[in-house]
Formats: structure tokens, C-alpha cells, sequence
């Protein structure tokens, strides 16, 4: 384990941590994929989001313990394995990333899709060949690199959504034009709040777990992060608050602007429609665009985290110790 700590480099800084943390969890499930869970759950979407934010809340919490109790560590095997034992925690690193590997073909895949909105005439294959090149690349110049880049990412994506958010409750309580101010009346004026029982609040949080995925890949930094003992735990409790915050209030957004029965039956997103209704131009293109790039973050993120899972199996010797090789810029 030594070796590996004068090997890797120590460049993730706190902003870089708080920023991974919140880009991976605002991703295309948030931006496009919403519609899916309110047309589960109707209203009560916004309950789901915050029932899931308090699993988050435990699951982060423990994460930044065990982080301070074994600052050594370098992934989530290194935090469970003096508790639970090797095979858990080795079973774990695989599911990992199994996990990411899949993720990344297929994203690959979406981000292909999105980008022949604009260039119908390329094939898919040439587009994710490109994008898996371009991704790769940021990955292999550097640790720093891939820092910023995610970075200036979840920077990008945070910016939307607080846009967002300002000109939601804008339209909600305030007339303009051939627009009137709903309120609050959409909450309950379809059906309740409950539409489809306790039993779609149920289902819906099988959308919301999913979506809230991607806040635990800091686990994964802790090899490359300044005093992570310190960073960690800052980083948790700093941006806990503003994942659920840019969950909740979006969600609350959407059902109150628009009846939950009628978002999922305009087939796009439902950041497009509010954009669209208070007259940006090009909504559907800048969407469009920010969903491609919560895409490729999250490819960029899963080809950090699942290439560093597959380091330190080879740094104990579970598997070819080719894999263990760092390039000149301690990649």
C-alpha cells in the first residue's frame, strides 16, 4: 500500500471532491428521465425524492466515517473489508465495476443518439467511437484533468437547474401574458396527491434510487484526494443538501406547472417544456445539448472509478499485475 501512495497522485482538491459528488448525481435521469417517475407517482414524486435523499443522507454519512477511521483506504474494499471480511469486499469491487462497464457501452450508445439530433447523417458507430476516444483521452492525460473536466461539468448542469428553479416558481406565481399562474392547484387538482396509491410512491422509488447513483463514486478518490480523512466528511456534509435541493425543488416545480397525467405524454423533457413555454429559443437544442453532457460526464466518471477498481485488484495481486502499471503522468 505504500508503493501505491508514492505512486498515485494526491490531486483531487475539496471542489473537485464536491463537485464529483453532486455531478454524479445530477445526471440524464434527472434531466430526461423525471418523466418516468412522475408518471408513477404523480405528485408524491416529490415525497420519493425526499424519502430517497434521506437513504442518501445514511448511506453518505457512512461513507464519510469510515473514511475518517481508516484514512489509508483507497476505494470502498479497502472502508468494508476489516468489517465485513475479503470475500464481501472483494465481491463488491467486481459488481462495481461490472456495474460501470455496462454503464459506459451503454452511454456511450445514448450520447451517439443525442448527438444525431444534429448530424443525422453519421453513423452511430462513428459517433461512439469518437466519443469513447475523447472520453479516454481525458482520462489518460491526467487525474487533474479528469478533475476539471468533471468539474466544469457539474458546474454547466448545476447552472441549468438553477435557472430552472428561478423561473419555475417565477411561473408559478406569477401571470404574465397568455400565461396564468397556476399555484399549487396541480398538486392536488388531478387525482391527489396520491394518484396511484401508496403503491406508486413504492415503485417510484426504484427510479429514485437509481437516480441519486453516482454520489458514492467519491469512494473511489480516496487514493487521489488531499487529506481525505478531512476532505471527505467536508464534502458529504456540504453537498447533501444541495442534491436533495436540486431534486425536490425541480420535481416540485414540474408537478405544480404541469398535471402529472399529461408530463410524460409530450414525449421530451420536462425542463424543455418550461423553457419552452416562457419563449427560450432553441429549448429543446440547449437541452438537447446539457442532457449530452450529463451523458458523457457520467461516462467520464465511470471510466475514472471502474479503471481504478481494476488498479488496486492488480496492486494486491487478484488479478494481472499488467493492470497495475501507471503511465508517466501517474495515470
Amino acid at each position: 500500500m505504500e508503493k501505491e501512495h508514492v505512486q498515485l497522485k494526491r490531486t483531487m482538491t475539496s471542489r473537485h471532491i464536491m463537485m464529483l459528488a453532486l455531478g454524479g448525481a445530477i445526471g440524464a435521469g434527472l434531466f430526461k428521465g423525471s418523466s418516468s417517475a412522475i408518471d408513477i407517482a404523480g405528485p408524491a414524486v416529490i415525497l420519493a425524492y425526499m424519502i430517497g435523499g434521506l437513504i442518501l443522507l445514511f448511506i453518505m454519512q457512512g461513507l464519510a466515517e469510515m473514511t475518517v477511521a481508516r484514512p489509508g483506504a483507497r476505494t470502498f474494499r479497502d472502508l468494508i473489508e476489516p468489517v465485513l471480511g475479503k470475500y464481501p469486499a472483494y465481491f463488491l469491487d467486481w459488481i462495481y465495476w461490472k456495474m460501470w462497464v455496462l454503464n459506459i457501452a451503454a452511454e456511450a450508445i445514448v450520447s451517439a443518439i443525442f448527438i444525431q439530433y444534429w448530424f443525422p447523417q453519421v453513423p452511430i458507430w462513428i459517433l461512439v467511437l469518437i466519443i469513447s476516444l475523447v472520453v479516454t483521452l481525458i482520462n489518460v492525460c491526467s487525474v487533474k484533468m479528469f478533475a476539471e473536466t468533471e468539474y466544469w461539468l457539474a458546474s454547466i448542469k448545476i447552472a441549468v437547474i438553477i435557472l430552472f428553479i428561478i423561473i419555475g416558481l417565477t411561473m408559478l406565481f406569477v401571470s404574465f401574458g397568455q400565461h396564468a399562474a397556476p399555484g399549487l392547484s396541480n398538486l392536488t387538482g388531478h387525482g391527489g396527491f396520491f394518484p396511484n396509491g401508496t403503491g406508486g410512491l413504492i415503485a417510484a422509488m426504484l427510479v429514485v434510487v437509481y437516480s441519486y447513483g453516482g454520489t458514492e463514486m467519491i469512494g473511489v478518490t480516496l487514493a487521489e484526494t488531499k487529506n481525505p480523512e478531512k476532505v471527505i466528511p467536508k464534502a458529504i456534509q456540504s453537498t447533501f443538501v444541495r442534491i436533495i435541493g436540486f431534486y425536490v425543488l425541480p420535481f416540485f416545480i414540474i408537478v405544480s406547472l404541469i398535471p402529472w397525467n399529461q408530463v410524460n405524454n409530450e414525449q421530451v423533457s420536462p425542463f424543455v417544456t418550461v423553457f419552452a413555454t416562457i419563449g427560450v429559443p432553441y429549448a429543446s437544442d440547449i437541452m438537447n445539448g446539457i442532457i449530452l453532457l450529463a451523458i458523457l460526464s457520467s461516462m467520464n466518471s465511470g471510466l475514472y472509478a471502474s479503471s481504478r477498481v481494476l488498479y488496486t485488484q492488480a496492486m494486491d495481486g487478484r488479478v494481472w499485475k499488467g493492470f497495475s502499471k501507471l503511465s508517466k503522468q501517474q495515470v
